[in-house]
């Protein structure tokens, strides 16, 4: 029996005239764009509040990230600058021990911190808000990832300061525990147990959007352009739940798995990205110092394309947090994972992030959109755009970028995926059921992203990333004195020589992080002589009489 006979009989007509009118019928895409696209206005409309200030509608959490990046920056005495030769031995693992508490080592950390950063937010991010903005947005993102990288200094080092290690020595650590924790130290304990909840809260929403929507969706555009499959363009669910089988194969290792799989990843997939954009710039090499005034001049003109240089520095940092993710606390998840004794040696890794992300591939994107001039092509998908920019040196070319885009996306995925197990544990528990469920929910808003328009994708991504920079902001600033004392203490205890470099042999590598048995054991009979000492340093202390005298009294 053929499958016309089957809706031939009375029973079936009903399914004979669908599938007779079957053109008119909204697909899966149209149906789940048409039921996220109010939520995402909606959203937008309320975390994007923007008054009117001369003639410019400027939304003030903007300003709210803008304000708190360059107070971090002169608070923390322009580390960017003053700590940038330490920041690079550290990554180096010259101060970090194989036998420290932690799970990766800071450039397994800082791989993962730039797989949710370096990626589409830089190839696709750029190109939109070039589009929305005009050229000058770009030097904006570069300006504020400078600023960004203070932030992103204090997020780490509070997260790594306040972080709880379990027995078996798995990591748990945000912006949620240092709320949490370093609110009590200063006694505010209550206000931290509230923000602490709000900011779990709101990033386990907020990582759908950016970190799992964003990325299935460019992903599956790119393929569907690049390939020529209409069928691919008008069922992107396909991609997502390709994508979902892969993500389904990663996540069940944790941040370990997740840590070795970037640190190989990212550098290759980022230096495939940057040579193949050199050279795009190579080949336009004439225009190169034209492009680059276009977008100085038009960053700072009064009038022009969006409002101007205010309407070019809004879009800039909107696109700019989209892409480091400085101000959103995820960094305080990462490095909180590294093997470290010292809060402040993440604190000088996380600052590589922004630099890397916003002041350099961000600015070298930027530079290939503009150099090409397809930001004048009134195209409006970001992915799209890069694509046109890198086939204007061969048309074979755009594929490179799509076999680049794929694995950066998926990345992204599995470093937001760990924000957000991080968020669900801290709300609901550490159970392997809380856990399970997650990955259920996480693979399929892949699938669900994959399927929605940009449009509404980027206006649902920014809305609820933006919200998360709320209670984060607000104990960055709460523990301000905090972050500067352990930063500076560390600067001067390096200078003196109090923090010694770690013997090479025992020294976290940026690959080589698990200790031998050998060198646990002889770590665990310094820390048993190292207790003993203070022990005996205690008791000594208490025989003083005048001591004694105030413990007694406590």
């Amino acid at each position: 029996m053929g499958p016309r006979a089957l809706v031939t009989g009375a029973p079936f007509c009903g399914l004979k005239q669908i599938w007779a009118n079957r053109e008119g019928l909204m697909s899966f895409d149209q149906y789940v764009d048409q039921l996220i696209a109010p939520i995402a206005q909606f959203m937008s409309a309320v975390v994007f509040y923007a008054p009117n200030i001369g003639g410019i509608e400027i939304p003030l959490i903007v300003v709210w990230l803008a304000v708190a990046a360059v107070f971090m920056t002169v608070w923390l005495r322009f580390q960017p600058i003053t700590g940038f030769k330490h920041a690079i031995d550290v990554v180096r693992g010259r101060y970090a021990s194989k036998t420290d508490p932690g799970e990766v080592s800071s450039f397994q950390a800082l791989a993962t911190e730039i797989s949710g950063a370096i990626g589409l937010g830089n190839i696709a991010g750029v190109a939109v808000a070039i589009g929305l903005g005009g050229p000058g947005a770009a030097l904006w993102i570069a300006i504020f990832g400078f600023f960004a990288m203070s932030l992103k200094m204090a997020e780490a080092t509070l997260g790594t300061k306040y972080r709880v290690i379990d027995e078996d020595g798995t990591v748990h650590a945000g912006p949620m525990y240092f709320l949490k924790y370093g609110f009590k130290e200063i006694g505010w304990a209550k206000a931290g147990s509230v923000l602490a909840m709000f900011y779990a809260i709101s990033a386990f929403f907020g990582v759908f959007g950016g970190g799992n929507m964003f990325q299935s969706n460019q992903t599956a555009m790119i393929l569907g352009e690049q390939l020529g499959w209409d069928f691919l363009l008008n069922h992107r669910w396909i991609v997502g739940v390709v994508f979902g089988i892969f993500l389904a194969l990663v996540v069940v290792g944790g941040v370990k798995s997740i840590g070795k799989i970037t640190s190989k990843a990212v550098p290759i997939m980022a230096g495939t990205y940057l040579v193949c954009a050199i050279l795009i710039l190579l080949f336009n090499l004439p225009q190169i110092p034209s492009a680059f005034m276009t977008i100085v001049t038009e960053a700072f003109q009064p009038k022009g394309v969006a409002g101007g240089a205010a309407g070019a520095a809004v879009i800039g940092i909107q696109r700019a947090l989209f892409s480091n993710a400085a101000g959103v606390g995820t960094a305080g998840m990462t490095h909180a994972a590294a093997k470290t004794r010292h809060p402040a040696t993440e604190g000088f890794t996380g600052m590589w992030s922004p630099f890397l992300d916003s002041c350099v591939v961000c600015m070298i994107t930027a530079l290939v959109v503009v150099v090409t001039g397809v930001y004048k092509s009134g195209e409006s998908d970001g992915i799209v755009m890069t694509a046109k920019a890198f086939s204007t040196v061969a048309p074979w070319f755009s594929y490179v970028l799509m076999v680049i885009v794929v694995p950066f996306a998926f990345s992204t995925v599995l470093a937001y995926y760990y924000y957000g197990l991080s968020a669900i544990q801290y709300i609901l528990g550490n159970s392997k059921w809380v856990t399970h469920g997650f990955q259920v929910v996480w693979i399929a808003f892949t699938i669900i992203g994959s399927a929605i328009t940009i449009d509404s994708v980027v206006t649902l991504a920014d809305a609820l990333i933006f919200i998360m920079t709320i209670p984060n902001l607000i104990g960055v600033y709460a523990l301000a004195k905090i972050v500067r004392y352990e930063i500076l203490r560390h600067k001067v205890k390096v200078t003196t020589g109090a923090i010694p470099q770690i013997d090479p042999e025992l020294a976290v590598g940026m690959g080589d992080h698990e200790p031998t048995e050998d060198q646990i054991a002889e770590a665990r009979d310094r820390d048993e002589e190292e207790a003993r000492e203070w022990h005996e340093i205690r008791e000594r202390l208490y025989e003083d009489g005048e001591w004694g005298q105030q413990r007694e009294g406590e």
